[in-house]
């Protein structure tokens, strides 16, 4: 793998990462990772890696991770973590979900994804194993990513809360006032292309090889997925670990309020311009709530 050792301060950080890097035991993993992935270039052309890896490497994390909040309707244990715990979908809600998902992943996504080959071979984007950057500069260009996506987001997302607009594409994503897993990207084909413009520009700036966008899907996939599921479960969700994570609760309040906590990811720009107001406010009367009846039992 690609050691760096430019001189720029970026450069200076990972260099002493590496360094530290050095005490440390190998990856185990390491050997039979990189023969996979040599195997993988080796038996299939960059347009099949970058057009049907990219849809399966999509698929698979999106109906995968959509499946554990799925299944936790059926278990009792779980209501405690549902967000809105008296309105669940019903499941003919749940299959037209999945039907428009179907349309939108392949007559719309599809196309988009296809573009992925397009891009590496414009741009020089490697494939090859030698090339891969290490994780830590993989992980540091998709939290960049993530920033920038947040940031699109946050402005398209509320314009597209303008009542002028509301009612011709965004409506749509809204028709599921109590949001679950697969709902993350139930939306109209337009808002697909216009909020999804936001995703792209991330890796036109920050990508380096073809792993670091594969990252990036993954990375985003699992936060829309969480934001949607209708469970705050903190204790076990590492996103809860970065600062400024919104988490489902936050976005699960704008589907139940429809306005405000407009970002995708982060909780910064709702704070910054005020479009949080509601969900604080709500949140606080609740907890007063909760607080004068527990005074009221201990009396």
């Amino acid at each position: 793998m690609e050691t760096q050792t430019i001189t720029s301060p970026s450069g200076v950080a990972i260099q002493y990462v590496e360094n530290v890097l050095e005490y440390f035991p190998e990856n185990p993993l390491e050997q039979p990772i990189s023969k996979a992935w040599m195997w993988m270039t080796d038996s299939y052309t960059k347009f099949q890696i970058a057009t049907w890896g990219s849809l399966l490497i999509h698929e698979l994390l999106y109906f995968g991770m959509c499946f554990p909040a799925f299944m936790f309707q059926f278990i009792p244990f779980m209501k405690k973590f549902k967000i809105q715990q008296n309105t669940p979908e019903t499941f003919e809600k749940q299959w037209k979900c999945f039907k428009l998902l179907m349309f939108s992943h392949f007559c719309i996504q599809l196309p988009m994804i296809a573009s992925t080959y397009m891009y590496t071979e414009m741009f020089g984007i490697p494939y090859s194993w030698e090339e891969m950057p290490r994780w830590y500069d993989i992980g540091g260009r998709v939290f960049l990513c993530a920033v920038i996506e947040d940031t699109w987001h946050y402005w398209i997302h509320r314009l597209a809360h303008d009542k002028r607009f509301y009612k011709y594409v965004h409506k749509v994503h809204h028709y599921y006032q109590t949001p679950f897993g697969m709902t993350a990207e139930y939306a109209h084909p337009f808002e697909t292309l216009i909020l999804g413009m936001g995703f792209f520009w991330g890796i036109l700036l920050f990508s380096n090889h073809v792993v670091m966008l594969w990252a990036w899907v993954a990375v985003r996939l699992l936060e829309t997925i969480d934001v949607h599921s209708g469970y705050d479960i903190p204790y076990i969700n590492v996103f809860h670990l970065i600062p400024g994570y919104g988490g489902a609760k936050f976005h699960d309040f704008h589907h139940f309020n429809f306005l405000g906590n407009y970002a995708s990811t982060f909780t910064w720009w709702d704070w910054m311009f005020g479009t949080d107001w509601q969900y604080k406010e709500y949140y606080a009367k609740r907890a007063k709530l909760a607080g004068s009846k527990k005074a009221g039992k201990a009396e």
